[in-house]
């Protein structure tokens, strides 16, 4: 088949197309966006739009105008989109019009308000491994101007694993050794190859801070996070097409400086997501979340996911809260003004892009003159209100000013003498035709004359067929219409050309004189960016009293101690949808060190021991809690092992998940991590399941760290374990039994519980009577054989651990290297006088 002819257009569309090969590339022609080639046969699909053909080149467009949502459908599906725009105006151009890409746009890189989610950060990561364990990590977001770099050097995989996804990264830059360690790792998580180059990193940082050297920032010499940084930011730069000037905010940070919540815990505790259907229904960030700003919801997510372990920035942050909660007017009143300041961190980059319309600058100066209204009832806050911004965009743009930056009607006559000039010029002219129509129907005697303008044939004097014969002889006939003819007259021609010269000329200026002032704005960036953290930070404190009023929260007292003593705690997310029964905790590192709760399923054993995890993530954001009281030593890192389900993309079962989970927790616990353990052992036999479970007890009773273990079984067996070990205690969620039937008390009480009540919850769950009854007789059939059992054998299963435990404990401490042969024949008779007992 012969190949088609190539059109100097075609031939433009290939060479561009050749700079992006992995892009999708909008190639602007007229008002449309156009794609050709496999780009059209791809996005046709996609868009659900129709493909045609150019000179035998497959081809799609979308409108110029309304191309956002099309990009969006692309970017969802992980593509990237290359703008490529007409460089110069087609009307004045001499041949081919000259076009090229200003812009690539990303699922990481997003800055459009109608793609973005206005309470979620769109991240973009990039990680650099250097081996497994160690990995540089940035992570950021172009339409908030935030920065965010770190180092790890024993777990590099893990917490990579960990910050994508507690992050929702969508798009990371990796090196090789990252891309072959995270490739199929997520759905929906893009990775991008490119090189790095710690020096240039270092030096591109320092010129962002304004700063000789890094040192300040603990950056001078983290040259694997810098490695991280510079691919990044080249990124960055070429998909933007231009240096990046709004990410000033920028921190070094680890992952021991926070409470560390793994992905496993985030999940398991609900607390962006349910682990129903992914939604943010049921959630403590749902419950938490009134802020009323955009910028303060992002700010309660990043709080949520990185809770404080520094008391003193915890008692901080409890003092604002206690100002707000203290003083409702003034509460009420914040909350009145925070519901009009827009979303200034957003608005700010698109100044700082040169994307940011005439309605952005109106939006920053309407919150900014809310601002000041903060400023005056918030003076302990030291608010910046700009106000010098606030009065040069108060005085230059319009109220409502037009989209389009190209149509005038955007700057205030009074702001530039210019401007007034040619704006009379206009008015006189309009004036003029409001007198032609007149003068023309007097001169004419045609009543329903009309003076008219459209783009193509500019103005023109209508006249109806019926009155064609009263039309004077010095009309010029311009068009002909079904019931109508329009003229022109010299005399209007010119005054035409007077008007459109004046407008064109206006709209130019005032184009320039925008950019102008966007310029200015675009310099006070870092202020502004200061500013919308104030406000966030306000917003998050006044949220935090709001709900602590609504639901009625207690100050708790948080300390570096071990003890964590919650007096009638109740679960936050619960409590707003059913009559809850609020209970007491009492945990350390001592007498109380792990407790052992039993109790049937139904009965509020998961809920009670994620209410405890869940109180101590809120007193450690600075939030109040849900308890009559509280006293919180400050947890670094909170493990759970909840529920079960397998990991089909790693290929693991059931079991190997909860394994890997309870692995994680027994090589990573410290002495001030809390430990949620539900129902471990199950995914196997019962004797396995056990014999794991108290394994697991006894390891962490052991272990010097000795962390606080809330630990929910149906092993009724482990509350032996209260008279063996010290710091094990035994609770149970009560349960009444009346006329055959159970209640759930949803009480905790001290001590243990025997009885499952199995029978009683399947009856609730709607299993039918004649299963019912066989059951109760197949378990008064074991219980009986049970009993017998027990009778025929002295030696009890469980003594087993024992036994073993203590044997392994005298021969690790055996010192092989000093022993004599006859202490080594010594301690064999001891040891085998302990197993013939």
């Amino acid at each position: 088949m012969k190949e088609p002819k190539l059109t100097p257009l075609i031939k433009q569309y290939q060479d561009i197309k050749k700079q992006y090969p992995d892009c999708i590339l909008f190639f602007r022609l007229g008002d449309f966006y156009e794609m050709f080639g496999e780009d059209a046969r791809i996005s046709s699909k996609i868009l659900n739009i129709a493909l045609t053909s150019r000179q035998g080149y497959p081809m799609c467009g979308v409108p110029h105008h309304a191309s956002i949502p099309y990009i969006e459908k692309l970017i969802r599906k992980g593509l990237k989109v290359a703008i490529c725009e007409q460089l110069e105006d087609p009307k004045k151009s001499k041949g081919l019009v000259k076009r090229d890409v200003v812009r690539v746009i990303t699922p990481g890189t997003v800055i459009e308000e109608n793609i973005l989610d206005g309470k979620t950060n769109n991240f973009i990561g990039s990680v650099y491994f250097e081996n497994e364990k160690s990995c540089g990590f940035v992570y950021g977001d172009i339409s908030t101007g935030e920065l965010y770099l770190t180092e790890e050097y024993e777990d590099g995989f893990n917490f990579i694993m960990n910050e994508i996804s507690s992050l929702s990264l969508r798009e990371i830059i990796v090196n090789d050794r990252g891309y072959e360690l995270l490739k199929g790792k997520f759905e929906n998580v893009y990775l991008r190859l490119t090189d790095f180059s710690e020096l240039e990193g270092k030096e591109k940082l320092k010129e962002i801070l304004g700063v000789e050297n890094l040192i300040g920032y603990e950056l001078e010499d983290k040259n694997l996070s810098l490695k991280a940084f510079n691919a990044f930011y080249r990124y960055l730069i070429e998909t933007q097409k231009r240096e990046i000037t709004n990410i000033v905010r920028i921190n070094f940070y680890r992952k021991n400086d926070r409470l560390y919540l793994d992905d496993i815990s985030i999940k398991n505790l609900e607390i962006l997501k349910n682990v129903y259907d992914g939604s943010k229904r049921g959630t403590l960030i749902d419950v938490l979340d009134k802020t009323k700003t955009n910028m303060g919801a992002r700010l309660l997510r990043k709080w949520l996911l990185a809770p404080l372990i520094d008391v003193k920035k915890i008692k901080e942050r409890q003092e604002k809260v206690l100002f707000f909660y203290s003083n409702r007017d003034i509460l009420e009143r914040t909350r009145d003004i925070l519901d009009d300041i827009l979303d200034l961190e957003r608005i700010v980059s698109k100044v700082s892009f040169g994307s940011a319309n005439a309605k952005d600058l109106v939006s920053l100066k309407r919150s900014l003159k809310k601002v000041k209204e903060l400023k005056q009832i918030l003076p302990e806050f030291n608010i910046n209100s700009l106000d010098d911004v606030y009065d040069l965009l108060d005085s230059s743009i319009v109220e409502n000013p037009p989209a389009s930056l190209n149509e005038g009607g955007i700057i205030k006559e009074d702001y530039d003498e210019r401007v007034k000039r040619l704006n009379q010029e206009v008015e006189e002219a309009k004036k003029w035709l409001l007198n032609l129509e007149e003068r023309e129907r007097k001169r004419t005697g045609i009543q329903s004359l009309k003076v008219g303008y459209n783009s193509v044939f500019g103005y023109y004097i209508e006249v109806t067929k019926p009155n064609l014969k009263l039309v004077p002889s010095d009309y010029i006939r311009k068009q002909t219409l079904v019931n109508s003819e329009r003229f022109i007259t010299p005399e209007l021609k010119e005054k035409e050309s007077i008007i459109l010269s004046a407008n064109e000329r206006r709209n130019a200026l005032e184009y320039e004189i925008f950019v102008s002032i966007r310029e200015k704005v675009k310099e006070r960036v870092k202020e502004i960016l200061e500013l919308s953290n104030t406000i966030s930070e306000i917003d998050v404190y006044s949220t935090f009293a709001f709900v602590s009023l609504e639901y009625n929260y207690t100050k708790p007292e948080v300390d570096d101690g071990d003890l964590i003593e919650i007096i009638e705690g109740r679960h936050p997310v619960v409590e707003r949808n059913v009559r809850f029964t609020p209970n007491d905790t009492l945990i350390d590192r001592n007498e109380n060190q792990i407790l052992i709760i039993t109790g049937p399923n139904m009965a509020g054993k998961s809920v009670y021991i994620k209410q405890v995890a869940l109180i101590v993530i809120m007193a450690q954001i600075g939030s109040f809690v849900p308890a009559e009281k509280a006293r919180i030593g400050v947890v670094d890192r909170i493990f759970t092992r909840i529920g079960a389900g397998e990991d089909i993309s790693r290929g693991l079962s059931t079991f190997m998940v909860e394994m890997t989970e309870v692995a994680n927790i027994l090589n990573n616990a410290t002495e001030k991590s809390l430990i949620i353990m539900d129902e471990v052992g199950r995914g196997t036999s019962t004797f396995d399941g056990i014999s794991i479970a108290w394994a697991c007890v006894e390891y962490l009773n052991k272990i010097p760290l000795k962390p606080r273990v809330l630990f929910a079984t149906h092993f009724f067996e482990l509350t032996e374990l209260q008279e063996l070990l010290n710091g094990v205690k035994n609770y149970n969620v009560s349960v009444r039994e009346y006329k055959g039937k159970i209640i759930f008390l949803h009480k905790i009480v001290e001590g243990a519980t025997d009885k499952s009540y199995g029978i009683h919850v399947a009856s609730l769950s709607g299993i039918p009577k004649e299963v019912l009854e066989r059951a109760k007789e197949i378990l008064r059939e074991l219980e009986e054989e049970g009993r017998r059992k027990v009778q025929r054998e002295k030696p009890e299963q469980l003594d087993f651990f024992l036994k073993e435990e203590v044997i392994k404990e005298k021969i690790k401490r055996i010192d092989i290297n000093n022993i004599t042969p006859i202490e080594a024949i010594n301690i064999l008779a001891e040891l085998k006088k302990d197993i013939e007992k």
